[in-house]
């Protein structure tokens, strides 16, 4: 049995030396911590600027590149004819139609008739007052030519007079100069003489004057009967309207009133449609309709086919803040196409090879194309812009914007018009 005294042999432990390692870890992370924060303080208070943030999935954004810029105008048409007059009644009186809707047509093939006897009976009145004036015109003539006659009569015996008394006036003159006569007797020559070269003078006015007054008078008689002929022709006019005709090679296309109907002058009859001509009618918006002009270059879709088009005419009037225009086939008419058929259609207004731009987005009619929102580092900045034309897919950027600029097109109503909003991934 061990009686020894207990040590501290088993209490004793070696202690590890320590490390000398530990402070330089801990001096290298501070120094590596505080250049972290000094290189990545501006990105921060880059970041914190920012007055809201907004989540990505809730932002459609689009790069500025360079590309060509297409505009144009698309949407549905309808065929529509080219030539579809409406006929209407030239006289007031009782229709009779001679063709259905429907019924193909030709030119000057009369459609309808209209029985106006007040036109008619009219015109009979007037035919005789043409009569009258013409018996008027002939009993003026030879009234004119009677007088005229008479006239002349009278000048004849005046001249005769006048050559009488002169010859008298010899007589006396050489009968005094022989001493076979009184001086009495020239002087009485003499006056004799003068009176009938008075006498002469008259008649001679007369006759002038009186001719001049029977030409006019004639004159007025055939103006009158002019004047009357031209009315009658007229209404021989308006007569012959009343057998209405088609003005053109078509079809019949609808009939505004029913067989036998008493109408009033100018109602509408009906109406013809020139299938040999037809054209596309689309509705274009207000904005676009400013720059749309006759002859730019269209196309047209529909049955499975394509076709050149271009434009035809632009209405003046816009309605519901659209405006109608037409385009016509640039080559030969398609056939089996009917009226009001659906079409799709396309007007090119401009097109450009190298524009620098964006994809159009809400963005264009929330600023108005003031500014936009630029997204750098994390954060969508507020810029000014300057935006030039505008397609259905692309807008022009004039100023503000260099290519490779990411831009929010849409969402952007969710930043309440802050100039840096924060955007989270």
């Amino acid at each position: 049995m061990n009686s020894g005294f207990r040590d501290t042999s088993e209490q004793d432990r070696p202690l590890a030396r320590p490390s000398r390692r530990w402070p330089l870890l801990l001096a290298g992370g501070a120094v590596l911590v505080a250049v972290l924060a000094f290189t990545a303080w501006p990105r921060v208070k880059h970041l914190l600027s920012a007055d809201s943030t907004v989540s990505v999935a809730r932002l459609g954004i689009a790069t500025v590149d360079v590309a060509p810029l297409t505009r144009d105008v698309a949407g549905e048409g309808r065929v529509v004819a080219a030539q579809s007059p409406t006929l209407f009644a030239q006289g007031a009186g009782t229709a009779t139609l001679l063709v259905k809707a429907g019924d193909p047509v030709k030119q000057g093939q009369v459609l309808a008739r209209v029985d106006s006897p007040e036109l008619t009976n009219r015109l009979a009145q007037e035919r005789s007052n043409v009569d009258a004036l013409r018996a008027d015109l002939a009993r003026a003539e030879v009234e004119a030519r009677q007088q005229a006659a008479a006239l002349q009569s009278a000048y004849e015996n005046a001249r005769i007079d006048q050559q009488t008394a002169q010859n008298d006036l010899a007589r006396q003159t050489q009968a005094f100069e022989a001493g076979a006569t009184a001086r009495m007797q020239v002087e009485r020559a003499q006056d004799a003489l003068a009176k009938a070269r008075l006498a002469l003078d008259q008649a001679a006015g007369l006759r002038g004057l009186k001719t001049d007054s029977l030409k006019l008078d004639v004159q007025a008689k055939q103006s009158a009967l002019s004047r009357q002929q031209l009315l009658v022709a007229d209404l021989e006019r308006q007569v012959g309207e009343l057998q209405v005709r088609s003005p053109v090679d078509g079809q019949v296309g609808q009939l505004f009133i029913a067989d036998r109907t008493n109408l009033a002058r100018d109602a509408k009859l009906l109406s013809v449609i020139d299938l040999s001509a037809l054209e596309v009618q689309m509705q274009v918006a207000e904005s676009f309709a400013r720059e749309l002009q006759p002859g730019m270059p269209g196309e047209i879709t529909g049955n499975g086919q394509r076709w050149a088009g271009q434009v035809s005419s632009v209405s003046p009037e816009v309605v519901n803040g659209e405006v109608a225009a037409r385009l016509r086939f640039a080559g030969a008419q398609p056939e089996q196409l009917r009226q009001n058929q659906r079409l799709s259609v396309r007007v090119l207004l401009d097109r450009r090879d190298k524009v620098l731009g964006v994809t159009r987005g809400s963005f264009v009619d929330e600023s108005g194309g003031s500014y936009v929102y630029v997204v750098r580092g994390g954060v969508a900045e507020k810029v000014p812009v300057k935006l030039g034309a505008r397609s259905l897919e692309r807008v022009e950027v004039v100023s503000g914007l260099k290519a490779g600029d990411r831009v929010v097109i849409s969402g952007a109503d969710n930043f309440k018009g802050a100039d840096r909003v924060l955007v989270a991934d």
